[in-house]
């Protein structure tokens, strides 16, 4: 178990939290939820002993051992792949490097021997025997192949290193987990798994995502970061959203209730206080009216941006044509005669775990690429927004917000740029902020307004919820399922891309799956498909012996 106790944390003389009293017990898997800002991150460190609180401390069950999922990618840099992992148990490492220079030893003596034998001991039961198994089976099940197992992290590229640092935190079986946006920068099939292990994970998990579906799979309870506290909450997201709305909604009734009898024993004393015959009923009903309190609906923290993509004109049936299209990327042929055919209302989800391969098919499509062979035609009626993965040429400049969005916008009123911004809660001064100082959030809210002053009827978005924050994340969800022209989208957010799609496309290999199904269904039967493989090889190796 770890608890904070009377923990307040001040910046400045802004109070992050305070006073926060909170305990997270064996078996349960807690969501950390709360708006950008609202101190997640932060509270997870000082949870992890990294930060001193202002007030308060922080107390774990004597004997557990916590696990924190490493930030600093570039700590391990001087490691092989494996020991980063199993330093996940400092401990059983250190071990590992001591038994190792005690038998290289020339003068190997009693002492040293007497020494080793305790250090086995400790080895055996902290299960070092198997440590490099598990250290593999972690990192195969994150898709960190075996090429990379025996590499220095430095020689890594970055999201082999994320993958490398998750299994590190999940290495052996810690009593509290400590996980602060595990899911970014990993592919859906390796989100897939981490939420089966935490499902399966007897012990402590507190875990910071902005993935909603995430959340949904693997906690147990939610722990809400608002209004400068922390408030506990039975159940998946979902079950917290329904729950604080149905809170905010039985207060406001409450309230609505209150300020009905308020007003009517104000109208009451008002009438008769005059009165003789009545002067002791009016007295009655003042003390009543004192007594009446409004419960207090502090506003949240959290603020919702408004996207709504609306085309300038309807599409046509002839959307777009990709004929025998093929490109090599560093040597690597990641599309290979790839062709289809998309019709006027496709959302076209690109799943799968090469983010080369679909990048740089966005890139094609949008005319930032050339393919090395073969071609694509988009119809006449057809206009495209594309969202890039890295949008970090757009703000090279010195231009303020106001100016940069105008250059995009059909119309140059700056009230009608300003409206586009306001959706997106750029209000006030922001529009005067310069563009190349905004945050990763920013940014992409940004270039969503972008794309919806653009009026376009296709939309090509290469993992446009990289950055943003939860509110964010439903909002652009909403936006995407009501657009009324054609997508084509990358997203590590199951939810975008359960709710959105129609379509299913995944290049392996340089090869296409096309498939007309909801992401779901296309899980169950790639799924079903593995089996059936694994089954007829299986079946064959047996056989053969």
């Amino acid at each position: 178990m770890i608890s904070a106790n009377n923990v307040t944390l001040r910046v400045g003389k802004k109070a992050l939290f305070e006073d926060v009293n909170i305990k997270f017990t064996q078996g349960n898997c807690y969501g950390l939820i709360g708006a950008n800002g609202a101190g997640k991150s932060t509270f997870l460190r000082i949870l992890s002993g990294n930060l001193e609180p202002t007030n308060g401390d922080v107390t774990v069950s004597p004997g557990e051992r916590l696990s924190f999922l490493q930030q600093d990618h570039f700590k391990y840099d001087a490691f092989p792949v494996i020991d980063t992992v199993i330093m996940g148990n400092q401990r059983l490492y250190d071990i590992m490097k001591e038994k190792d220079a005690i038998y290289m030893k020339e003068d190997f003596s009693d002492e040293d021997g007497i020494k080793a034998a305790e250090l086995e001991g400790e080895f055996a039961t902290l299960n070092g025997w198997e440590a490099e198994s598990d250290a593999e089976n972690l990192l195969n099940g994150l898709g960190v192949e075996d090429e990379y197992h025996n590499k220095l992290m430095s020689e890594l590229p970055s999201q082999i290193k994320v993958k490398v640092l998750l299994a590190q935190a999940l290495f052996g079986n810690p009593d509290i987990l400590l996980l602060d946006e595990p899911t970014n920068h990993l592919d859906l099939d390796a989100i897939a798994w981490l939420e089966e292990f935490l499902i399966n994970f007897e012990n402590t998990v507190i875990v910071v995502s902005h993935d909603r579906y995430f959340l949904n799979k693997v906690c147990t309870q939610i722990a809400d970061i608002d209004y400068g506290k922390i408030q506990l909450y039975a159940g998946n997201y979902d079950f917290w959203f329904e729950s604080s709305q149905l809170m905010i909604r039985q207060m406001k009734e409450a309230n609505r209730k209150k300020e009905e009898k308020i007003k009517e024993l104000q109208e009451f004393i008002q009438r008769f206080s005059a009165n003789a015959s009545k002067s002791k009923q009016a007295t009655s009903r003042k003390r009543a009216l004192e007594k009446i309190q409004l419960d207090e609906i502090k506003p949240s923290s959290r603020k919702y941006p408004y996207i709504d993509f609306r085309p300038a004109r309807e599409i046509g049936n002839e959307v777009l044509t990709v004929e025998n299209l093929s490109k090599t990327v560093d040597g690597v042929k990641v599309l290979d005669n790839i062709s289809f055919i998309l019709g006027r209302e496709d959302k076209v989800a690109l799943v799968g775990p090469n983010e080369i391969a679909k990048t740089t098919l966005f890139k094609i499509l949008s005319g930032e690429m050339e393919p090395d062979s073969g071609s694509y035609k988009w119809g006449l009626t057809t206009t495209q927004a594309y969202f890039p993965k890295d949008n970090s040429a757009e703000f090279n400049n010195d231009d303020t917000i106001v100016d940069w969005l105008t250059q995009y916008s059909p119309e140059k009123d700056v009230t009608y740029v300003r409206g586009f911004l306001g959706r997106m809660l750029f209000a006030g001064e922001d529009g005067v902020k310069k563009v190349k100082v905004l945050s990763g959030g920013e940014k992409v809210r940004c270039m969503l307004s972008k794309l919806m002053i653009s009026g376009a009827n296709v939309l090509l978005l290469d993992e446009p919820t990289d950055h943003l924050d939860m509110e964010a994340i439903t909002a652009l969800n909403k936006g995407m399922q009501k657009f009324p022209g054609v997508e084509i989208f990358s997203s590590r957010d199951h939810q975008i891309v359960q709710t959105t799609a129609n379509r299913i496309m995944e290049i392996i290999n340089g090869q296409l799956i096309d498939k007309i199904t909801t992401y779901d269904e296309y899980l169950e039967s790639d799924a079903m498909a593995r089996k059936r493989f694994t089954f007829t090889v299986t079946e064959s190796q047996e056989n053969d012996d």
